[in-house]
């Protein structure tokens, strides 16, 4: 995908891709570059922010205010669950929530260009919360 860009694949950026490529729930740019400590913390951040104007990766707004990270699918839209507990991360695509967004923009003036749709949950799947 950077390649198809115009960006290099250089050591560095193939192993932040495969690790994110294991990634099973969401991550930080701080938690990545702890997992790669031969790869420079710039590097991580930049190539993260590559990976997210390319569509590979979705940036999530934490209810703290400080943003995750999870791989997501190319080519179609889509919102999230957050575990507060867990961190684990799943899309969610619903067209009830497009259709609403489509009358909710019939009441504003002007163009909707784009949205984000995060649910904060306790999955009740991770050990934190499957004991509840």
């Amino acid at each position: 995908m950077l390649e198809g860009r115009g960006y290099r694949v250089t050591a560095p950026r193939k192993a932040i891709t495969s690790l994110l490529a294991q990634k099973r729930d969401g991550f930080t740019s701080d938690e990545v570059s702890d997992e790669l400590p031969s790869v420079g913390r710039a590097t991580v951040y930049r190539t993260i922010k590559l990976l997210l104007e390319a569509g590979a990766v979705c940036r999530l707004a934490m209810m703290d205010g400080t943003q995750m990270y999870s791989l997501c699918g190319i080519g179609h839209h889509h919102h999230h669950w957050v575990c507060v507990e867990c961190g684990a991360v799943k899309e969610v695509r619903a067209i009830a929530i497009e259709k609403l967004i489509s009358e909710i923009s019939a009441d504003i003036p002007g163009e909707v260009i784009d949205h984000r749709l995060e649910l904060y949950v306790n999955c009740g799947l991770c050990p934190a919360t499957s004991g509840k």
